[in-house]
């Protein structure tokens, strides 16, 4: 596995071992990776980013042919790095440099060296929610509106390649996601609806979305984001969102009253 921060790496060792994965090689980036991975996967080998030689012969050295990518590198890494020889020529072959274009071509190098990169999400199903989904206040029929209107922006916007989260209230779209991700995006969002709060965020996946290495996801750290912003409502696309540490997420949601809904 290639571990990024927060805890869904965690989250993803507890599914596969549950679900009969036996042996479990980790690569982590030092300031991103939680420490305490180390002590819950077999091996665990240290990189910062941009040793992309470094992080394939993690694999190739120990016999395995198939990784999945969880967990999130902040955004600002992705332009702030010191790439080896091999990252430095993946670089420099890329015409559009965002997060899809970077990862896939990562893919690419790790396959020249007979490592798959395969989607994480057969593990993480039981995390994402699907179907009618409600956690929270019931929605008014703006709020409910404004979900919608959220879902067809959203589904636009990251069909362009911009981001996959959206703040909305009342049918204005207060603050797009960019590179420096939802957090930001949430208390931007939150701060331009006014005192009174209220609006809605609503985060989806694009169309032909490469599940491999970026599953949208949201835990207790973008709950207590939109409690900060007064953020009403969070809809998440539903059967291709992760909802992290869904308790805590519940028992945050009911305390601060938001809304947690899934959309399309």
């Amino acid at each position: 596995m290639i571990a990024g921060n927060r805890s869904l790496p965690m989250l993803f060792v507890k599914q596969a071992r549950a679900r009969g994965v036996n042996r479990l090689v980790a690569t982590a980036f030092e300031g991103e990776t939680d420490p305490a991975l180390a002590s819950v996967v077999d091996d665990i080998v240290w990189l910062k980013v941009g040793q992309l030689s470094k992080m394939i012969s993690a694999f190739t050295d120990r016999g395995v042919t198939q990784c999945v990518m969880v967990g999130q590198i902040a955004p600002k890494n992705l332009y702030d790095l010191r790439p080896d020889l091999r990252a430095l020529g993946l670089l420099l072959r890329l015409k559009e440099k965002n997060a899809h274009t970077l990862f896939r071509a990562i893919a690419d190098e790790l396959k020249k060296e007979g490592v798959e990169l395969v989607e994480a999400t057969p593990w993480l199903q039981p995390l994402m929610p699907a179907g009618p989904f409600h956690i929270g206040p019931k929605l008014s029929a703006d709020q409910s509106a404004d979900v919608k209107f959220g879902f067809r922006i959203a589904k636009e916007v990251s069909r362009l390649d911009i981001g996959q989260t959206v703040v909305v209230k009342r049918g204005t779209v207060l603050a797009v996601e960019g590179l420096e991700g939802t957090d930001p995006c949430l208390l931007r969002g939150g701060k331009l609806a006014g005192r009174s709060g209220g609006a809605t965020a609503v985060k989806v996946a694009k169309l032909n979305h490469d599940m491999r290495f970026d599953i949208p996801c949201v835990g207790p750290k973008t709950l207590r984001t939109c409690a900060a912003s007064r953020i009403s409502t969070l809809a998440l696309e539903s059967g291709k969102t992760l909802l992290l540490e869904q308790e805590t997420c519940e028992k945050l949601a009911k305390e601060n009253s938001i809304s947690i809904v899934t959309v399309g």
